[in-house]
């Protein structure tokens, strides 16, 4: 059996239940995936039992005692001396570039040395990390040491902004490979490396179960359901979502939006909505588990999602799946997977009226919203089947072994 481990700043989260999904598709083919998270699992109190049972079983390294770290790091010192100092100038490195702080350098330092220690001895010689975040500096470092070797999912746009910070590039070219989930991501991860690097670059799609987020019928509100799920950020654009919906409210067009999600803008927005008497149309749901997300979803007229910045997400798939209308942007990689006015309908970000219209359009075509939910549950099935795509990480996993 194949041994890999998983590695997060903090797993599992409410947020990216999709990594979760991954790990669960990746062991149903046959793989003994072992999850390492920096930190402890917060919001654990709204995670489903499999989500629980998840955190259990996963290794958390700031729980780890300091004297614990100095033994973990005495024992991958006296098992290669070179290794280790290689991690050290590594490590070192980290202070004149990228981050350019002893700080981090020696955190990164301290998780890299746990990493190994766990690693050898569950004999796992492969290491995952999703995002190319800080976490991607520990799997960085600890390849340094030796018979270990890394690979990175990416799915920006974060790590876009703050590539030289961040070193991306440098991350890209140590790494195994490097999973795109879009066209769009592969083209900036193109944009920062030579073309002798460009085969290293595999796209392979994030997904949902279409059985578990299945067609759900047609719901029979009197008033018109928008929902939206995700943190609420700025880079979501709920902020436009409620202009917008201020512009429907003066139209006389009825609608309820729930918001679903938690974060640092929920503060702002609930002033939004209070100023502009929108309190009786928009509630305001917080962080919900994955086994009621569903419950949200099965209400639902429309869902929009009006970002700045994304991936592609993960939550407009899983209203797709459920045949449910999607609003949202034309940005990164979103267009592969709304084609306006065919899987669902696309405004330009921050266009409040182009928003407002698009809401309009749904909210008085019934005919439209069939269509539209039917052709993005299509979509969903063909392109970002779940256990599908998983079948191109698996692969890609496999062929690590080669090198091994």
């Amino acid at each position: 059996m194949k041994k890999l481990a998983y590695l997060c700043s903090e797993y599992p989260a409410v947020s990216q239940t999709f990594i979760f999904r991954e790990i669960a598709s990746l062991r149903e083919s046959g793989f003994d995936v072992t999850p390492v998270s920096v930190h402890p699992q917060s919001q654990l109190e709204v995670m489903t039992e499999a989500e629980k049972q998840e955190a259990e079983r996963t290794l958390v390294m700031t729980r780890c005692s300091v004297l614990t770290i100095l033994m973990m790091h005495l024992i991958i010192l006296l098992g290669s001396p070179a290794g280790y100092l290689r991690m050290v100038f590594s490590a070192f490195l980290l202070v004149t570039r990228g981050p350019k702080s002893l700080f981090k350098a020696l955190a990164y330092f301290a998780e890299a040395g746990i990493l190994v220690r766990w690693l050898r001895k569950r004999e796992i010689r492969h290491v995952h990390e999703h995002f190319a975040a800080p976490t991607a500096f520990v799997a960085m470092l600890a390849a340094e040491y030796g018979n270990i070797e890394y690979s990175l999912s990416i799915h920006g746009p974060d790590v876009f902004f703050t590539q030289e910070e961040g070193m991306l590039s440098e991350k890209v070219l140590a790494a195994r490979f490097v999973r795109c989930i879009s066209h769009f991501c592969r083209s900036q991860l193109m944009r920062i490396t030579e073309p002798g690097h460009w085969e290293k670059l595999k796209i392979v799609r994030c997904g949902v179960d279409p059985e578990v987020f299945d067609e759900r019928k047609s719901p029979e509100n009197l008033v018109p359901e928008l929902l939206c799920v995700g943190r609420l950020v700025p880079a979501k654009g709920q902020q436009i979502l409620l202009e917008a919906c201020s512009l429907l409210k003066a139209d006389n067009i009825p609608f309820h939006l729930t918001y679903v999600g938690d974060g640092e803008d929920r503060k702002s927005l609930e002033n939004y909505t209070q100023r502009n008497g929108l309190h009786e149309q928009v509630t305001f749901a917080g962080s919900q588990g994955h086994d009621r997300i569903q419950e949200f979803y099965n209400r639902a007229d429309v869902f929009v999602l009006p970002s700045f910045a994304e991936g592609v997400p993960v939550v407009l798939m899983e209203a797709m799946s459920k045949t449910i209308p999607v609003i949202s942007t034309y940005i990164a990689g979103i267009p592969e997977l709304i084609v306006d006015n065919e899987t669902g309908l696309l405004a330009y970000a921050g266009d409040v009226r182009g928003l407002a219209r698009n809401l309009q359009a749904l909210l008085s075509s019934q005919e439209l919203r069939r269509k539209l939910g039917k052709a993005g549950r299509a979509k969903v099935v063909r392109d970002y089947h779940l256990h599908r795509n998983n079948l191109g990480m698996a692969e890609l996993f496999r062929d690590t072994e080669t090198s091994q």
